[in-house]
């Protein structure tokens, strides 16, 4: 059984959403993530909201899976070739209207399945917009910020951790094995300085102690996309279970989307 949109007949949609069926929007973007993962991680974001809806039908809440935005908030990517991005007012507007044209129609539950850090504020903004409009609350799963959260619990080593690495690499390594180039995975190259000093992450530097937050470009803090010290190690057995918990968190906040949503 399939639950994604765009594979379903329009009078199948209308009736599962009619009987309360949970609408799930998937994004992510087009970036670099090194030289062993795919550019679009949104990819990885709708396989992953196909199996919260999967999970979620089988804990008897109905969800359907809408075509993911493929493009993430405009942030540290900018300059990368193929690396698409939106203004953050635009990508805000986007997933506002998706928001609205299932409303427009009677669905009052809705959540945001999210793959890329850039998009947060976008989604988080929508969704505030959308509460004051029309008393409609949108949950929003941000993938990679709680899947890190994971890694170290789920026994991930530290020096896999970052952009190019895990959570990313392991779960993208189970879900789309396909898409994968783990033989041309690299350990992290050292970064050069800004403002003569080294970056301590993504658009932050320290200064006796102190963070600041600045602009910065991707090479500028992850050259060739590796944030990592060493992604390598990346595996699916880790991947499969980051994606364990996250898909059972996504089908339980759809059952509480069933039972509570206005």
């Amino acid at each position: 059984m399939t639950h994604r949109i765009a594979e379903l007949t329009a009078p199948e949609v209308a009736s599962r959403l009619g009987a309360g069926a949970v609408a799930i929007l998937p994004m992510g973007s087009l970036e670099t993530h090194g030289p062993a993962l795919p550019m679009g991680d949104y990819l990885v974001a709708e396989e992953l909201a196909a199996r919260i809806a999967a999970a979620a039908l089988a804990a008897g809440a109905d969800a359907l899976v809408a075509p993911a935005i493929p493009f993430g908030g405009e942030d540290f990517f900018a300059g990368v070739a193929g690396g698409i991005t939106l203004s953050v007012p635009t990508l805000t507007a986007v997933i506002e209207e998706m928001a609205e044209a299932f409303i427009r129609t009677g669905t009052r539950r809705i959540l945001i399945v999210n793959g890329h850090a850039g998009t947060i504020a976008p989604a988080e903004a929508a969704a505030r917009a959308i509460r004051h409009r029309h008393g409609v609350i949108i949950p929003a799963l941000h993938l990679w910020r709680e899947a890190g959260k994971l890694h170290a619990e789920l026994g991930g080593a530290p020096e896999r951790f970052g952009h190019g690495g895990d959570p990313v690499a392991s779960v993208t390594l189970y879900l789309r094995p396909d898409l994968c180039r783990p033989e041309q995975a690299r350990m992290r190259e050292p970064t050069g300085p800004y403002l003569g000093t080294p970056p301590t992450g993504f658009g932050a530097i320290r200064s006796r102690g102190v963070e600041f937050a600045v602009p910065m470009w991707v090479e500028e803090v992850a050259p060739g996309g590796v944030a990592a010290p060493d992604p390598r190690g990346a595996n699916a057995a880790h991947g499969a279970a980051i994606t364990e918990r996250l898909v059972a968190a996504g089908a339980a906040i759809c059952a509480m989307l069933r039972d509570h949503a206005p």
